[in-house]
């Protein structure tokens, strides 16, 4: 056997006995199997670790003090608390679909599996493939956007710190941004039992300096700050839109990039002890938290913002700098900052390891071009090593986006475009020709399930018709938005893929366990004879 084969080992070779010692696993590993598919990971991450993962990818107090701009030139006061506030209600119903779909089929495969067992027959395979290049392009673009907002809070830091005599430009950050990626592919490749402790140092990091930005920013801009009044009703336009209510719909860029990611508790199942409690948990908990605390935090930002077209006129490249600044001081806002800074760094690590675990589960089922590399286990840490790598690779290319003034509206608004078709294709399935084939879990809907699902269904297709659009009226090659080349441009290689070969040979997901597939139907029925340990029936 050659090195790379000794430590690499194929999904196929993987070795799952030493899960089965713990009773739990035990149960986990045998509904995987009636699922298709034979445990490959360790299960280390407990309940506390899959709800600190879910959150860690959303870090509220980074999503908010990097995306406070959009608010801020879309309405000002009024947009920063209700255009937050409109959306979470939306995104609830998302998540909640999302949770009982996890509950009942909690595997790594997650959303695209999802689609699959949800559509007909016929149209199973089509509806894998769309929802996992979905699924991919968001997970992708998302990575991107984290860490290149990651580096615009060491840039805008750098400029604090000097008081604006050092202000880096677009190249710089593009440096920046590749030196963050390569870290994190390192860190990112460690074992599991690593990145599952390291997830709940994450959310003790973003309690903190969201706490500490809220606290300081309300009783520091006492007397300095604006009156109730205008903190929740004064709206300012300054998108150079004409139309106030089409400016105002721009603001909710913000919850929703901020509130992506919390499909990452699906795609740890695997990895998850009582997966199938834990995903949905861990889902809601993670949306249900992100939402309380962005909307406190709004709140605060907003009584803390003096002037609008002061903070706008900021050379800083994050506006948020020049309030904390305004408010805190240079000492209090650098040391606030920089605790964002680094938090911003760590959410993206988890983002890496979510994205690489989507790129695994496609390319188990062979759906990736050089599927046959990134489904390889590296048989040292049990993780998916090359898949992390690759993820970075493609993160580096939409990283290129950088160099153009409008790079963090392109990388957010596909990040979103991408997750969010993913997140309520499978839905869409449940509620039409799914409508009668899930086996529940211990979380379900219940009577709720159609009508939560078509809210979540109508909100998404409006946000993606929103997200196209630039957030200037007067947009150049510069500013305007690039997430519709970037959203083209796979569904077009994935589009092409699918007519010319893909629908000859691709089947949706692929039990890997020994032995002839099983029926659909059989298969539900045996899935609820192990789902009956979880509920207690």
């Amino acid at each position: 056997m050659s090195k790379s084969q000794e430590v690499f080992v194929s999904t196929e070779s993987a070795d799952d006995s030493h899960e089965d010692a713990v009773p739990l696993h035990k149960a986990d590993n045998a509904l995987l199997k009636k699922l298709g598919y034979k445990s490959e990971f360790k299960r280390e991450f407990s309940l506390l670790e899959t709800v600190s993962f879910s959150l860690a990818i959303m870090a509220v107090s980074c999503g908010i003090t990097t995306g406070y701009d959009y608010p801020l030139l879309a309405g000002g006061h009024f947009a920063m608390v209700w255009g937050w506030s409109i959306p979470c209600v939306f995104v609830l119903c998302i998540a909640a679909s999302m949770a009982e779909l996890a509950s009942a089929m909690p595997t790594s495969a997650g959303l695209y599996y999802f689609a699959a067992k949800m559509a007909s027959e016929e149209h199973s395979a089509l509806a894998s493939w769309i929802t996992g290049w979905s699924n991919i392009t968001g997970q992708v673009t998302l990575v991107c956007s984290i860490d290149y907002t990651c580096a615009e809070l060491i840039t805008t830091g750098i400029a604090m710190i000097t008081d604006g005599a050092i202000v880096l430009g677009p190249g710089p950050t593009f440096g920046i941004l590749l030196a963050i990626f390569f870290i994190q592919a390192i860190l990112c490749s460690a074992g599991t039992r690593v990145l599952a402790r390291m997830t709940v140092v994450i959310m003790l990091i973003i309690m903190g300096t969201t706490i500490a930005a809220i606290v300081s920013l309300l009783v520091c801009s006492r007397g300095n700050g604006v009156t109730p009044k205008d903190a929740f009703t004064k709206f300012e336009n300054n998108t150079g839109w004409t139309n106030n209510v089409w400016a105002f719909i721009l603001a909710f860029t913000s919850p929703m990039w901020s509130l992506t990611g919390y499909d990452s508790a699906a795609h740890i199942a695997e990895e998850t002890a009582g997966a199938a409690r834990a995903a949905p948990i861990a889902i809601m908990a993670g949306v249900i938290g992100t939402e309380v605390l962005g909307l406190i935090y709004y709140i605060a930002a907003s009584f803390a913002t003096a002037s609008v077209p002061d903070i706008i006129q900021t050379k800083l490249a994050l506006p948020m700098g020049q309030v904390f600044l305004n408010v805190l001081g240079k000492k209090g806002a650098l040391a606030l900052w920089w605790s964002i800074g680094f938090l911003q760094f760590l959410c993206g690590c988890s983002q890496v390891v979510d994205a690489s675990r989507v790129v695994f589960a496609f390319s188990r089922d062979n759906a990736l071009p050089g599927s046959r590399w990134w489904k390889q286990i590296n048989r040292r840490t049990r993780t998916p090593v090359n898949a992390v790598w690759f993820v970075m690779l493609l993160s580096a290319l939409c990283g290129l986006l950088s160099l153009s003034a409008a790079a963090f509206d392109s990388l957010a608004s596909a990040s979103v475009i991408g997750l969010y078709i993913s997140y309520v294709y499978p839905t869409l399935m449940r509620i039409t020709s799914g409508k009668d084939k899930l086996v529940p879990g211990p979380f379900n809907l219940g009577r709720w399930s159609r009508p939560c699902g078509a809210i979540a269904v109508a909100w998404t297709a409006f946000m993606l018709v929103m997200l196209m659009f630039p957030y200037t009226q007067t947009a150049n090659a510069q500013t305007i938005n690039y997430a519709f080349v970037i959203i083209v441009a796979v569904f077009l290689f994935a589009s092409l893929s699918w007519i010319f070969s893909a629908r000859h040979w691709f089947t949706g997901p692929i039990p890997n366990i020994d032995g002839p597939k099983r029926p659909e139907s059989s298969s539900y029925e045996e899935k609820q004879d192990t789902m009956e340990q979880y509920t207690g029936e």
